[in-house]
Order: C-alpha cells, then sequence, then structure tokens
C-alpha cells in the first residue's frame, strides 16, 4: 500500500537516487529538487523521478514527505528559506550523519503542522551521483531515527516502515546527542583510520605491488568527499576527539607489547578482538 501520494527529495546525487529508486513503487509521484540540470534532466531520463526542479516552491507544496539530502550546513538553509513553501501537514525528513543541535533549531523554525523527523541511512559508496545510485545499497543496511519530542507518532512510524521498504535491515531510534556519540565510533573513526592509515604512506615502495585484500578492505572509505566529510567531523569534532584517543590507547598497547617483546600480551589483544568481532552480524 503507497503511503503518502507525492515525494520531493532536494539534493539528487547518490543517496538521493537511491532513496528515489527504492521508493518508487510507494509514491504515485516522485519529484527531484537540484541546481544541477545535468543531474535532474539524467534522473528524468532514467525514471528515477518523474520531474526535476530547480526551483523547489512548486514541488515543495505538493509533497507529503521531502527527504533533504544536503550537507549538514545546508539543510538548516534549506528549510529557512522555504518553511513558507510545504505542503500543509507535510512530514520532512533528512540523511545528515550527524544531528547535533541541527533538529532543536528546525523544529523551532517549521510551522506546527509540519513535523520533521530526523534520519540517518547507515549506508553509502565511494563514489558520488545520482548515475552512481542504486537500489541495493540500503540492503541490510542500518537505519537510525533520531526522534524529538515534538513529533507526532504516525509519523515517526511512517519513516521506519519506508526505511524497511528501501530495504534496511534494523532501524534504530535514539536521540540526536547519542547517536552522535555512536556515530563517532562507528563511522567517523573508521574513516579517520582509514585516511590516516593511506597518508601514512611513506611512498619508498610501490604500494600497489604489495597491496593485499586487507589494506583494500580497510582504505576502501579512505576515497571520501572532502566537501562532505569535513563538515561531519568538524560538527562532531569532540566526540570524534574522544574516540581517536581511545584509539591511541588500543594502538599504544599493541606498541608497547611490541617494544617490550611481549607476545602473551599481543596475543591476548589478539584474541580480545576475535571475540568483539564475532559478536558483530
Amino acid at each position: 500500500m503507497k503511503q503518502k501520494k507525492t515525494l520531493s527529495i532536494v539534493g539528487l546525487g547518490l543517496i538521493g537516487g537511491c532513496y528515489a529508486k527504492t521508493l518508487r513503487d510507494e509514491f504515485d509521484m516522485i519529484y527531484g529538487i537540484d541546481l544541477d540540470k545535468k543531474a535532474l534532466s539524467y534522473a528524468e531520463s532514467e525514471g528515477i523521478i518523474n520531474k526535476g526542479f530547480v526551483d523547489p516552491k512548486i514541488p515543495l507544496s505538493e509533497s507529503d514527505l521531502i527527504v533533504i539530502c544536503l550537507y549538514p550546513n545546508l539543510v538548516e538553509k534549506f528549510i529557512e528559506k522555504n518553511k513558507n513553501n510545504f505542503k500543509p501537514n507535510a512530514v520532512i525528513t533528512d540523511v545528515v550523519g550527524v544531528k547535533g543541535d541541527l533538529i532543536d533549531k528546525i523544529m523551532k523554525k517549521l510551522p506546527s503542522n509540519i513535523d520533521f523527523v530526523g534520519a540517518h541511512p547507515m549506508a553509502g559508496r565511494e563514489v558520488q551521483g545520482v548515475w552512481n545510485s542504486n537500489e541495493k545499497i540500503f540492503s541490510g543496511a542500518n537505519f537510525i531515527i533520531t526522534p524529538h519530542p515534538l513529533n507526532r507518532n504516525e509519523n515517526l512510524d511512517l519513516i521506519e516502515k519506508l526505511a524497511y521498504k528501501m530495504g534496511f535491515k534494523m532501524v534504530s531510534r535514539i536521540t540526536p546527542k547519542k547517536h552522535d556519540e555512536i556515530i563517532s565510533f562507528t563511522s567517523q573513526l573508521s574513516h579517520a583510520i582509514a585516511v590516516a592509515l593511506v597518508n601514512s604512506d611513506e611512498k619508498n615502495f610501490d604500494t600497489n605491488v604489495f597491496i593485499g585484500d586487507s589494506y583494500r578492505d580497510l582504505t576502501r572509505i579512505a576515497m571520501i568527499n572532502e566537501d562532505l566529510w569535513d563538515k561531519l567531523f568538524m560538527v562532531n569534532r569532540e566526540n570524534l576527539i574522544k574516540k581517536i584517543e581511545n584509539f591511541e590507547e588500543s594502538l599504544d598497547i599493541i606498541k608497547k607489547s611490541l617494544k617490550e617483546g611481549d607476545s602473551e600480551s599481543l596475543k591476548e589483544e589478539f584474541r580480545k578482538s576475535t571475540m568483539r568481532r564475532k559478536e558483530i552480524s
């Protein structure tokens, strides 16, 4: 059964394209809103959206659900600029990887008959653009909803149901503060480590000739969108710094074991990591 009639996606890049493709059967009409006319033209020609717009006024006035797929610093600005263009009783959601006080700020700006449900699809790729989107990116991934006290329960339920429709395996509901704390470890620290690992290459030998699957697996996410990730890191820097310091302490244990020739201590770290990794599905 279709949940809503019309969907607008603001920011038709990789994630926006994935939303459009995976929700194609849930809506009668899908609009794309973007400043990139090439992206809109491509999405229209491929049937990803029904119609593309550079000016958001018309599609927003007709949309029951709006998914904002913009960089963190642009979400609030977009809503502020368009707060009077939304259809009455519309539901707005986002895909921002850090929340901070964003949701509080947005809820204060919106009319009382418009609901904003914070969300974070825990999926992506090391490439960009709507032309790289596909229906499988969300399959088996996790999805986080960050409820606000003013959210209507039926709208929280709507976003959760749509997340499962898109292929997500598990949907969690946590506070924005808890979200940012957890994400600093499970996502941001991983990216920081991958970047540091690649950049630590001394380049005194041909790395490409000697790498194996372990290096490839660890460094895939080092191919990073710097315009997005610098903002994610900076907004959440207090949490991320703590997680980096915790990681440095763990790395120092291995370093100390090596310096002291303590094989048993090293094995204990290996056993501990093996047990913990087995607990992760």
